[in-house]
């Protein structure tokens, strides 16, 4: 026997005269190899001694050894090293977790830098990235081991195909020539071989046969192969046998399961010809079977790991989006089904506070809990990511249980996860989603799933939510309006409107507020309450911003060139939390205002209270420069906030822009006292500490006299125009608002 990686059998390279290899003092890959061999030996059909095995299993830990610490990573060398241990006869259903039970423990730790015999030249690896590639590398082992496996059973198979030919040419011959050389090809088979009448009677098996069934008295006299129906035949089997019997097809071939007497179960390659007279018709059926059952429970526990998530036992993604695709595709009158997609609240601060391991438990603990809420056999529970579980409901009222089960699932997870002497609180949020097969796909069940389950979450978490289409739309045209964004200011989507600030004193404008607005192809003008959280969510707001302000500078420089008095126009330009923490806002201001020719004391930059609550001194730094260049701040909204007065001294602002909720009650007459008081005082204080006063929202005369009689600077609102084009700025309408 040879291996391409591990070189003959009994070829040790350096060794005595026994073939053992040479010993290596303190060499860490053979005494890896010798837990190796301790462990898989006794589960492997090998006819090798435990030290040719050792022997055998050690070049492989060199290649093992070599490819963790490759450079670049590659895995091709567990490929081969799978294959080799298949060539090796490890080919019993214990022998590969067995296998890579091993790797995992002990390949990292004896294939360090400082182990003896490693190169010089090799980089230590981090923790991580050693036991990462130690489980990519068990992943390429157990593939190449799992590739040779099924060319090894393709290759018998074959041979079967080939056994099945001869003999059935064999017996064609034997019984229409020589019973003699028919019986001496029957009994010397190495498969089981079995002969029936058309009626299903058994009338003769070989040794082999009866081996595989428990012997000869399986076969007693009388036993007819209808008895042989098992509940896992594949479908159609019955049906294939039948036109087989009629003579409608000359063999079929199929993977059958068998009870024993003594209740085991023995699944076969069953292959079945019909054979027939010198006339050519049907008289008797011939059966070639080979035993495949420990084949079968190979690929049962590898599809069971493939399916299935190793930290908590239950099914993985991969099982659930079958059952759910089967549930989807399901003709049975539009079967009902529902989906809760659970994730778990903060799940990620237990991770970074208490670590993985901590993690890890808490993760078993609310597996658990959640495995006791599905019972029946119409539900089912999956582990799908991290803290992401997924459950499929599915009967006739699945709606009101799918609801029922997100019910029980908050509800046993209420009680805290005891770990390491810790309580510790676990809180989820799940989005419910019901419907009908053919109805609706896979994808659209799990997308309406996803935006419901951070629909409960932004609703504080810890409670589920019921999916709705209008929900789901206004989020999906939000993702639609985001993947806009990028595009629409190349294409030069977005425009400007301006919208006059008008002098109460004498009713002139002394300036305009630019607003930006966005001309979508699809959805026509959006204001930007519908697209300026988007942009700052996405980083587009700092271009944006950008060209916003290099917009509104050029039309200001316009404005003063076409002035007829001295007093320039001023032009206010918002300004969002991201633009105030970049690092580039003064340096790009003052471009603008060189780029346009514009005075630094034309622009007002608008800041919210609630963005400047808090701030610290590095956090106003650019504002200061930009007060000390001449340009205005104003504090914008003001009174949204804690409307906390007393850090207004410190706060480089030169204007207040009085948020509207304080001047509603002056509308009409007469006057609410109260908010006539609460103005009074802002704008007293305001200019004691020398800061202008802009009131918002301005919408009738009424409210406009009002505000002048208390001191207020300036004014805007539909009362004197909306927000309109910038050839429009002096076009006032001086009137009420409907």
């Amino acid at each position: 026997m040879t291996s391409e990686l591990g070189g003959p059998r009994c070829d040790r390279g350096a060794g005595d005269a026994a073939g053992h290899p040479a010993p290596r003092e303190n060499d860490p890959l053979r005494r890896f190899a010798g837990i190796w061999c301790r462990a898989v030996h006794p589960l492997a059909a090998t006819t090798m001694t435990p030290d040719e095995f050792e022997g055998y299993l050690l070049p492989l830990a060199h290649r093992l050894s070599a490819a963790l610490r490759s450079s670049p990573f590659d895995t091709e060398a567990a490929y081969e090293v799978g294959a080799a241990l298949v060539d090796a006869q490890c080919t019993e259903p214990d022998a590969l977790p067995a296998i890579l039970g091993v790797i995992d423990a002990h390949l990292v730790s004896c294939s360090s830098p400082e182990a003896p015999f490693s190169q010089p030249s090799d980089e230590p690896l981090a923790d991580d990235e050693a036991r990462a590639r130690c489980v990519r590398l068990q992943h390429a082992l157990a593939a190449g081991f799992v590739r040779e496996l099924r060319e090894r059973e393709r290759d018998e198979q074959e041979a079967i195909s080939r056994a099945a030919l001869v003999a059935r040419t064999e017996a064609e011959k034997a019984l229409h020539a020589s019973e003699a050389k028919f019986q001496a090809v029957f009994e010397g088979a190495v498969i089981g071989v079995g002969i029936a009448g058309l009626d299903g009677e058994v009338l003769v098996v070989n040794d082999a046969m009866a081996r595989m069934f428990g012997g000869m008295d399986f076969f007693r006299p009388g036993r007819n192969v209808t008895e042989f129906v098992h509940p896992d035949d594949v479908p159609g089997a019955h049906e294939l046998y039948r036109e087989l019997v009629n003579g409608e097809r000359d063999h079929f071939r199929i993977e059958k399961p068998h009870y024993r007497d003594d209740g085991s179960e023995l699944w076969t390659n069953l292959t079945v010809t019909l054979l027939r007279d010198s006339s050519g018709a049907p008289q008797y059926q011939l059966a070639l079977a080979e035993d495949i059952t420990e084949h079968r429970q190979l690929r049962e526990r590898l599809r069971y790991e493939a399916t299935h998530d190793e930290l908590t036992g239950l099914p993985n993604r991969t099982l659930f989006l079958e059952r759910l695709d089967q549930v989807l595709a399901a003709d049975a009158d539009a079967e009902p089904f529902g989906v809760c997609y659970l994730d778990l609240d903060g799940f990620k601060a237990v991770n970074d506070s208490l670590g993985h391991a901590v993690g890890d438990r808490m993760l078993e603990a609310v597996a658990e809990r959640l495995r006791r809420c599905v019972k029946a056999p119409t539900e089912l529970l999956a582990r799908v990511g991290g803290d992401e579980f997924l459950a499929l409901v599915t009967g006739p009222a699945a709606q009101a249980d799918g609801a029922g089960l997100a019910r029980r699932m908050l509800a046993a997870l209420a009680e805290p996860v005891r770990i390491e002497g810790r309580e510790l609180r676990v809180r989820a949020s799940i989005g419910v989603v019901d419907g009908r097969a053919g109805e609706i796909g896979r994808a659209e069940v799990l997308r309406s799933a996803d935006i419901t389950m951070y629909r409960a979450k932004a609703a504080g978490g810890n409670r589920y939510e019921i999916a709705d289409a209008d929900s789901n739309a206004r989020v999906i045209a939000r993702h639609s309006l985001t993947n806009g964004l990028p595009s629409a200011l190349e294409k030069g989507e977005f425009f400007i409107e301006y919208q006059p600030l008008v002098r109460l004193t004498d009713g002139t404008v002394r300036g305009a507020e630019a607003l930006v607005r966005w001309l979508h192809p699809l959805h026509g003008v959006l204001g930007p309450d519908q697209f300026i959280p988007l942009a700052e969510d996405t980083g587009l707001i700092v271009p944006l911003g950008r060209w916003v302000l290099e917009q509104a500078a050029r039309q200001a420089r316009e404005w003063r060139d076409a002035a007829e008095d001295d007093e320039s126009l001023r032009v206010n330009v918002n300004l969002s939390p991201c633009q105030l923490s970049h690092p580039t806002l003064v340096s790009d201001t003052v471009a603008v205002l060189e780029n346009a020719g514009l005075c630094p004391s034309a622009l007002c930059l608008e800041v919210t209270e609630n963005d400047l609550i808090g701030a610290d001194e590095t956090a106003l730094r650019p504002l200061r420069q930009l007060a000390d260049l001449g340009v205005d701040i104003a504090l914008d909204d003001f009174g949204t906030g804690y409307s906390n007065l007393s850090y207004l001294r410190r706060l480089p602002v030169s204007q207040l822009k009085l948020d509207r909720s304080f001047t509603r009650g002056m509308q009409r007459a007469p006057a609410d006292p109260v908010d006539v008081k609460i103005v009074e005082g802002i704008v007293s204080l305001a200019h004691t500490l020398d800061l202008a006063v802009t009131v918002e929202g301005v919408e009738t005369a009424v409210q406009a006299e009002h505000l002048r009689g208390l001191g207020c600077d300036t004014a805007q609102g539909w009362y004197y125009a909306r927000p309109g084009p910038p050839e429009r700025l002096h076009t006032l309408a001086l009137a009420d608002a409907s």
